[in-house]
């Protein structure tokens, strides 16, 4: 027999063992809900046949907690059968690994228990509610801002409802303790480590819950990488009836193989079983790394005595869109391979308890961890506030605890006042957390009073979320900052908990201008900037204890309005639907990652002006050369994980760039270059709006513009003849435009439709038979978009992003339809009437100008069926040109399926 496959079966023989006695099962599925609070749903004859059809994890906020607006908080119920089989005697737990924000849980409509608190495990036993036969389930789930439960504020979105698993578990009256504060009733204390020996100090809790005394066996097992037995220790218990009890056992380990990060992430696997007879009644196993953390303020974070640099990315939760954070573990394996291709160490998991399988992966995968509770933005003066915040650290910790990857413990989050009252719950949440757990640091996030304020220095670690480049000051910032505040705390630990910046994947400017944090252009080059600064500047600072980027996936924040997508947080290096890695993200690979990494930056602006560029290029090399179109254009050093080549003049059509460096990696690009001079108006920027049915223009609100900016649309073709020379006026310019086109003449001329989009102008819906549609019937209305759509999937393919009302005519039901349909309405800030006859190409021109000016830019409306428009339009962009108007491109992006 291989010793593969021996490994193999002594593996399944140790779980088969750890589990025997004990069963667990899911309850996922089968569940009814209602997003209301219903009387009398707790009763076992309540009619819940109406009720939807869930599967758990479910969350009641999947699509308001994600777009935008004011999602729903409040309370919803769940309802399930259980069979129960006849003549069984056992002990019978209800297990929730989170149920947001409180819960209450009815059996057969007795009430079972109250928790408070959305993130953590908890259980109730439900032995004495159940009967014989079919059972009723019934919880009661609220997300509403309960004033005394953590948290009560912060910028992400709180999804409600029942977003981990559930569990039946069934044990022998005498079992392992499944009842303080949701942990493993185990657990384990690394009281000495050196290479020759380890000493652990093994607690165990039990408790019988028969009527009669339990007479047991005791046996605790440490089974190294290889299911070997490497220490066993066998000891008899008597446990009187409905007693319980906390055994103490100290093991020593000789030789011990030490959990070294990411390099050796080596576990072995403690298991504790109560044994009656030959039979084992109860058991628990749980993996054991042997490592010690500390921190200096001068060498930063220590692992096992030596620097171990400790440098990651704050991990929200592994939530995706449509869905919320009602996910499980396939989402949470993809979220932990792409972070660990960046080549991190660590992660802050924020801003509450994350589910057991992301501790339970980072043990394995050597990640060192910062976990927190959710005291976030604010806080209440109350007793109960303060008793649910230690209930909630007192889970976090015995629930975790026994996890090697578990370094820091958090205590709260950039709280938004800095007075006596937070100073001293901060310093009790620090005094409660060595109590329950000396061996581990402490820390918490601080923003926004100083540096040296007394509530950011109570606990072990001194951290700080900083944003200079993004909200405020520059991004050269951040390392004298560093230096200053170091020689301020000579003792102290300082580090990063935050730092980042704001970036859509789909809007584009090279070299990018700083944007506004708040504004809805984000564009991915200046995240890349800001990250290429920080990056280089944190590297030269080993006396950090460690800085995590904020953050590593975009998510949910119900209150945000910016960046291309209402209701979200763009500050990750990966999108929201994990599909797009952004520049960033290429970037601290390069700086992160030990095997070779080569990266062309802003790779997704594939469309640019002829002239002059600077060509970037991320690696982890010491040189790389660039080749254009096959030609040679030079090596250069390989400066902070930077490539550079300024100035490289590219000509009009396509551009193959292909880089390669000496570690052997190699990457082409290819990009269309347009023919534009510097005498031509051009294209400024591509500014890609969301698909979320959004209004803008005229009485709807501005599109995110600066001084000086405009887009250019037309209406009602296409046409022969005038919509060609319009193209050929925009080509003449290298302008871009949105063409809102009617159904019927788009169906005439669907060439002409189609030349259009191949040209890279936008092609929106303008109506099927250009109706004034305030005079028409709702149906009409509708009648009218559906032929409208019909035309533009049969010409154009997929689903229009935008709709403009032909005359301006809106309706509030077409445009509540569009809305529904996630497809903006466009109206218009600059119309000069073009189609009135008789106006020459002057006057229609300074007519344009002078409403520009009026109005300081915006949407200018225009028409490509006419004539005068089609033979005014090139002295038009002319006079734009010379005024100093820069032109900006609207684009959605693709409808996903």
């Amino acid at each position: 027999m291989s010793r593969s496959l021996l490994a193999l079966l002594l593996g399944l023989l140790v779980a088969l063992q750890a589990h025997a006695g004990r069963t667990s099962t899911l309850l996922n599925d089968g569940w009814r809900f209602q997003r209301v609070d219903v009387a009398g749903a707790e009763a076992p004859d309540f009619d819940d046949a109406a009720w939807t059809a869930v599967t758990l994890p479910h969350t009641y906020n999947a699509s308001d907690g994600e777009t935008g607006g004011t999602p729903y908080r409040g309370p919803a119920w769940y309802r399930r059968m259980l069979d129960v089989p006849a003549g069984a005697q056992t002990r019978r737990f209800l297990e929730f690994d989170g149920a947001t924000l409180a819960a209450d849980v009815w059996v057969n409509g007795r009430h079972a228990g109250h928790h408070e608190g959305g993130y953590a495990r908890f259980r109730f036993d439900i032995t004495p509610l159940l009967k014989p036969g079919r059972n009723v389930l019934a919880v009661r789930v609220d997300n509403s801002r309960l004033p005394q439960v953590a948290p009560l504020g912060g910028d992400f979105t709180v999804f409600g409802g029942l977003i981990r698993p559930v569990r039946l578990i069934e044990t022998a009256d005498t079992h392992i303790e499944l009842l303080d504060h949701g942990g493993p009733g185990l657990r384990f204390d690394i009281e000495a480590l050196d290479a020759a020996h380890a000493r652990l100090k093994v607690q165990l809790q039990w408790r019988n819950d028969g009527a009669r005394p339990a007479p047991r066996q005791l046996r605790l097992t440490l089974r190294d990488a290889q299911s070997r037995i490497v220490v066993q220790q066998v000891r008899r218990l008597d446990l009187p009836a409905g007693a319980a009890d906390t055994v103490t056992a100290i093991l020593n380990v000789p030789g011990p193989h030490l959990w070294q990060g990411v390099k050796d992430p080596y576990l072995y696997r403690l298991s504790a079983e109560l044994v009656d007879g030959r039979d084992v009644a109860d058991a628990v196993q749980l993996p054991v790394g042997l490592r010690q953390f500390a921190v200096d303020p001068d060498r930063g974070f220590l692992l096992n005595g030596k620097p171990y640099p400790l440098y990651g990315v704050n991990y929200f939760h592994s939530g995706r869109p449509g869905r919320g954070v009602a996910v499980g573990k396939a989402e949470i394996d993809e979220d932990l391979r792409i972070l660990m291709d960046l080549g991190l160490t660590g992660l802050r998991l924020v801003h509450y308890q994350h589910p057991p399988y992301v501790y339970e992966r980072a043990d394995e995968l050597g990640l060192v961890l910062w976990t927190e509770i959710p005291l976030n933005s604010a806080m209440a003066e109350t007793p109960a506030f303060r008793d649910n915040l230690f209930g909630q650290l007192r889970e976090l910790v015995r629930q975790n605890r026994h996890h090697a990857s578990v370094a820091v413990w958090g205590v709260g989050n950039e709280v938004y006042r800095s007075d006596e009252p937070i100073r001293a719950l901060l310093a009790d949440l620090h005094a409660l957390a060595k109590r329950e757990d000396p061996s581990r640091l402490t820390s918490y996030a601080h923003c926004c009073a100083p540096d040296d304020h007394p509530m950011a220095l109570v606990t072990d670690l001194a951290s700080y979320n900083r944003y200079w480049g993004w909200y405020d000051g520059q991004f050269s910032d951040i390392g004298p900052w560093a230096d200053k505040l170091h020689a301020r705390l000579p003792t102290k630990p300082i580090g990063l908990g935050e730092y980042g910046a704001g970036a859509s994947a789909i809007q584009q400017e090279d070299p990018p201008r700083r944007p506004e944090p708040g504004g809805r252009w984000h564009p991915e080059q200046y995240q890349a900037l800001f990250h290429e600064a920080y990056a280089a500047q944190l590297e030269k600072r080993p006396f950090l204890w460690g800085h995590f980027v904020w953050l590593g996936f975009d998510h949910a924040a119900a209150n945000r309005h910016e960046g291309d997508t209402t209701g979200r947080n763009d500050k990750g290096m990966v999108t929201y639907d994990r599909r797009t890695l952004k520049d960033a993200y290429h970037l601290m690979r390069a700086w992160w990652q030990t095997k070779p990494v080569l990266h062309v930056a802003s790779q997704r602006l594939a469309m640019r002006p002829a002239g002059p560029v600077v060509i970037k290029a991320y690696s982890n090399a010491a040189k790389a050369t660039l080749r254009v179109n096959g030609k040679d254009v030079g090596t250069v050093d390989v400066v902070d994980r930077v490539a550079t080549w300024p100035a490289i003049e590219l000509t009009p059509g396509p551009a193959t760039l292909e880089v390669s460096d000496d570690r052997g990696s190699h990457e082409s690009v290819d990009w269309q270059i347009e023919g534009c001079g510097p005498e031509s108006l051009g294209t400024s920027r591509v500014l890609q709006l969301p698909r979320e049915g959004a209004a803008h223009g005229g009485v709807h609100g501005r599109l995110p513009l600066v001084a000086n900016e405009f887009v250019l649309t037309f209406d009602d073709g296409p046409h022969p003849g005038t919509t060609e020379r319009v193209l050929q006026a925009l080509k003449a310019e290298c302008a871009k435009a949105t063409f809102f086109m009617n159904g019927e003449p788009m169906l005439q001329h669907p060439e002409l439709a189609q030349r259009v989009r191949a040209e890279g102008h936008t092609v929106a819906m303008h109506g099927n038979r250009h109706l004034a549609f305030g005079e028409l019937p709702a149906q009409d209305q509708l009648a009218d978009l559906e032929a409208m759509q019909k035309a533009y999937r049969h010409v154009i393919g997929g689903d229009a992003a935008a709709w403009r009302f032909p005359y301006l005519a809106e309706t509030p039901a077409l445009r509540e339809a569009l809305h529904k349909q996630n497809t903006t309405v466009l109206s218009v800030e600059a119309g000069i009437e073009d189609w009135v006859p008789g106006k020459t190409p002057e006057m229609m021109a300074e007519r344009l100008l002078v409403t520009l000016r009026q109005t300081g830019g915006g949407i200018v409306l225009l028409h490509d069926v006419q004539e005068q428009t089609a033979a005014a339009l090139p002295l038009m962009l002319r006079r734009l040109k010379q005024e100093g108007w820069h032109l900006v491109h609207l684009q959605w992006p693709e409808p996903t399926r």
